[in-house]
């Protein structure tokens, strides 16, 4: 199939779904990593297509709703600073933090521009020589490799009032302390296809060889959620959990290898603080001792305060998959995608957001 009309064929989703009510015979659990692949799980309606013995859940795959309020904090602390421009893409600007959101201090006076690249930011740090120009730099390793490009461009350019904010998650660990937590007993995992056209198909194996859970990286067209429903249910009735991978016009076993490279030349490892799972090793990225110049924590000096979290908000439990959105009292009452409360109502990609435009309760 070449074209995306193809990847919603009602014709051809029927017939995925009579293979999936065949052969699936025993309960189990799977969960989607992505929050791409919820919102289109919920538009869908994919749930409800589903067997009975089949029970989907979602998990910490949302960048903006993992990113914890302390770090939103320094964030906000720096764009209160003189003489700084804050830069960041738009789906940050309405998280709250501790005490405030980007956008509310923006509000307040400070200056805080979204850009779509960090070729924009480098831009703005050009005309803008005697500010300090700060890219707030989210995401997981589909954005990495071009936040490290944009330290390389300003290194080679000499421009030496760019700075990175770096809170960047890396996927495969927060997995494994997911499941070594207990926490959710999961039998499959619908591995994200936009991490893995980066990272390939390979640091998932770990899930299957040592823990068990079969694996499918796949796309987020409906055709590619239930093709990796159907590859999962059919490893699990087989019982021979594996990595397959279903998204092959994206992703390779080995991923982007030149990407990779970027990645590992300005960035190293660090431990990373989530939402909902606190500090998880190996998570995160940092900058190497080479490029720590470029490092905002480093260049200035940062007191956020005390970091507080919201009365209520069960966000962090939602990421781990122990909740869903209806089981929070503030769901739909005080928390909407107009006043949120939490990230997950923030993000078009949050649980809760999807639930709220497209779930029943």
């Amino acid at each position: 199939m070449k074209f995306i009309d193809e990847f919603r064929d009602a014709d051809m989703a029927k017939a995925v779904l009579c293979q999936i009510h065949r052969q699936s015979k025993r309960h189990v659990r799977l969960m989607e990593f992505c929050g791409g692949h919820t919102v289109t799980i919920m538009k869908h309606g994919i749930r409800q297509l589903l067997p009975e013995t089949i029970e989907m859940l979602s998990g910490p795959g949302c960048p903006v709703c993992v990113t914890a309020n302390a770090d939103l904090d320094k964030a906000i602390a720096l764009a209160r600073q003189p003489d700084v421009i804050i830069t960041t893409f738009g789906d940050m600007l309405r998280v709250p933090g501790s005490r405030s959101s980007l956008q509310k201090t923006r509000a307040d006076g400070a200056d805080i521009r979204v850009v779509y690249s960090t070729i924009d930011a480098l831009q703005i740090a050009r005309e803008n020589p005697a500010k300090a120009v700060i890219f707030i730099g989210i995401g997981f390793e589909t954005t990495a490799p071009t936040i490290a490009a944009s330290i390389m461009k300003a290194e080679e350019d000499g421009i030496n009032n760019y700075y990175v904010l770096s809170l960047h998650k890396l996927c495969p660990p927060v997995i494994k302390a997911l499941l070594d937590s207990g926490e959710v007993k999961l039998d499959g995992l619908i591995c994200p296809g936009h991490v893995s056209t980066i990272i390939g198909s390979r640091p998932w194996e770990f899930a299957a060889s040592d823990y068990g859970i079969a694996c499918v990286v796949t796309g987020f067209e409906p055709l590619d959620v239930l093709q990796s429903v159907d590859m999962l249910v059919n490893q699990l009735e087989q019982g021979k959990p594996r990595v397959e991978i279903a998204y092959r016009r994206g992703v390779t076993t080995e991923g982007n290898l030149r990407a990779q490279e970027l990645m590992n030349i300005v960035f190293e490892p660090s431990p990373a603080s989530w939402r909902g799972m606190g500090s998880v090793p190996q998570s995160g990225l940092r900058l190497r001792k080479e490029y720590e110049r470029f490092d905002a924590e480093q260049a200035f000096d940062i007191d956020p305060g005390p970091t507080l979290e919201h009365k209520g908000c069960i966000c962090g439990d939602i990421l781990r998959g122990v909740k869903t959105p209806p089981d929070c009292k503030l769901f739909r009452t005080s928390c909407t995608p107009e006043h949120p409360v939490g990230p997950c109502m923030v993000s078009s990609e949050g649980s809760c957001a999807s639930y709220y435009h497209y779930g029943t309760v």
